[in-house]
């Protein structure tokens, strides 16, 4: 399982471009029988899944850019961070690398950077699940995977001026055999006067037993109420997965708690 998708990476990461244009080889086949229960399975591991990421500090380079019209990058926002954790267990963003912005077209907004923390990393939970329609599209073969393919979007999308709750739209691709989300493409909704680019997030296993998004692409043109037309490319990589140990000191019973070294006394002149 591993091996699979480790080579659905690299197909994501080097041929991205070109994969993210692709028609969708769908088979027609059958509805299963047990679709439902297949929906709960996938919707449950998700909230798992969301919840144990929050134990595992990581590394999130992401990288945002305008592309003018001859292909140049016009604009960019680069943002280099670790998520780790203080001598509390709280975890916290560690900024590393964030040069001045040069973006002059869009500008990077709080639900763009709660996209990527939760939309765009995990699609579904399972406390959401009644609010989505969930359609069943087929089955489609992604690399060595067999994956059933499931259209979804929010029943009724809120207004952007009374709700910040957000939501994917877009297509999911659940591994037939372990019922896990290893791709999706969509967006965050709603928009409002914003846009936000279609993407697409691979996962891969970690700790053999988590499937954590490793990668998100896009590559998308955003028109704007004005009638402007801004073309967005998108990259974010998440690395460096490491789960959360506290440190703990096992004390003997009769042994004696350490105690704290005297601090020298300052000289009187």
């Amino acid at each position: 399982m591993v091996k699979r998708v480790w080579h659905l990476l690299f197909v994501a990461v080097f041929g991205a471009a070109t994969a993210f244009a692709q028609q969708d080889r769908l088979r027609s086949v059958e509805k299963p029988p047990n679709i439902e229960a297949i929906i709960r399975a996938f919707a449950a591991k998700e909230t798992e899944f969301r919840r144990a990421l929050n134990q595992y500090s990581f590394k999130r380079d992401a990288v945002i850019q305008t592309i003018g019209m001859g292909g140049q990058i016009t604009g960019e926002y680069h943002r280099v961070s670790q998520f780790v954790f203080d001598d509390q267990g709280n975890r916290y963003e560690k900024i590393i690398f964030f040069p001045v912005p040069t973006l002059t077209e869009i500008s990077v907004t709080p639900e763009d950077l709660e996209d990527l923390g939760g939309i765009q990393p995990f699609a579904l939970e399972a406390s959401k699940i009644d609010k989505y329609d969930i359609r069943y599209v087929g089955k489609e073969r992604i690399d060595e995977i067999d994956t059933y393919v499931f259209d979804v979007a929010p029943k009724v999308v809120p207004d952007p001026k009374k709700s910040k709750e957000r939501f994917f739209q877009g297509r999911i691709w659940v591994d037939d055999r372990d019922l896990q989300i290893v791709k999706a493409r969509g967006k965050g909704v709603p928009e409002g006067k914003q846009r936000f680019p279609l993407f697409e997030t691979y996962r891969e296993n970690i700790d053999g037993r988590y499937w954590f998004p490793t990668y998100t692409y896009a590559d998308d043109e955003l028109v704007f109420d004005s009638g402007q037309t801004v073309h967005v490319r998108m990259r974010v990589k998440y690395s460096d997965f490491e789960r959360f140990r506290s440190k703990v000191r096992i004390i003997e019973e009769d042994e004696p708690a350490p105690k704290e070294e005297p601090k020298p006394k300052t000289p009187k002149p």
